[in-house]
């Protein structure tokens, strides 16, 4: 699939060991196949996105299979929608839901992060897959190039999706309803604030072709519960007191509540 570099627009030319544009700039290829796109000057801290450690809890949790009818569900919807690729998922992280949905549909997958950790996990896991670090806000590809762009418990971007997708393409949402994981959120939170959090929501330029909602239950043992948080936004605003409560929690079932939402271009 053909990058666009990040710096002046122009088309990345793939050459031994790195990508290159007609004015010069250039980007090397990592050892494990994947391409650092995010400019110094694009980023807000010096190592945005998840740290190594919180790449490898996730990958940890998730190659416990706990997460697995998520993935399952993506797949079952693609399916039933007809999507084609190629694939865009914007906030791949590791790569476990869209190789997975790229195995199942037999199509090509352009993952991409901002964390270059999770992304050199992903091409160094997933070979069968182009792998990029870049930003979410200016997508380094072409106009019209993509058949199915996908976000899960990542960010939307209304305007880049509708503008990287064919006319009869499809982007699918992930999003974590509000009774997601209640049980985490009981052990680390003195108390919970009732906050309405809408699940399928208006995204411009696109209308709603349906609204799958999953729920399930899961039970985590010993460093499986840390793995949990840390692959949780709890991880960042979690306190002394509920650090320490789930430091002593030995054994967690809890509940996985989500939405996936397919959108059409209009």
């Amino acid at each position: 699939m053909e990058l666009l570099c990040p710096i002046c627009g122009e088309l990345l030319i793939k050459q031994e060991k790195s990508y290159r544009c007609e004015k010069g700039h250039s980007f090397d290829i990592a050892r494990q196949g994947h391409v650092n796109l995010l400019p110094v000057q694009n980023k807000r801290s010096l190592n945005p996105g998840d740290t190594a450690q919180q790449v490898m809890s996730r990958r940890a949790f998730l190659d416990g299979g706990f997460y697995a009818p998520i993935r399952q569900t993506l797949c079952d919807l693609a399916k039933d929608h007809g999507c084609q690729g190629p694939i865009l998922d914007v906030g791949c992280g590791e790569g476990y839901y869209s190789a997975g949905l790229a195995s199942s549909m037999e199509t090509e997958l352009l993952g991409l992060d901002i964390s270059k950790e999770a992304v050199r996990y992903a091409a160094g896991r997933y070979k069968n897959a182009q792998w990029i670090c870049a930003s979410a806000a200016r997508l380094p590809v072409k106009d019209h190039s993509f058949g199915l762009v996908t976000s899960l418990f990542a960010l939307t971007m209304a305007e880049e999706f509708h503008r990287v997708l064919r006319s009869d393409g499809a982007y699918i949402q992930v999003l974590a309803a509000e009774d997601h994981l209640l049980g985490l959120k009981n052990i680390i939170y003195p108390e919970l604030h009732h906050k309405e959090k809408f699940t399928t929501p208006h995204v411009p330029g696109f209308r709603l072709a349906e609204s799958r909602t999953l729920q399930f239950t899961f039970t985590v043992e010993g460093e499986q519960v840390q793995n949990l948080l840390s692959m949780t936004p709890h991880v960042y605003r979690i306190g002394k007191t509920g650090a320490e409560n789930l430091r002593n929690t030995e054994k967690l079932t809890d509940t996985a509540s989500c939405v996936l939402n397919v959108y059409r271009p209009e």
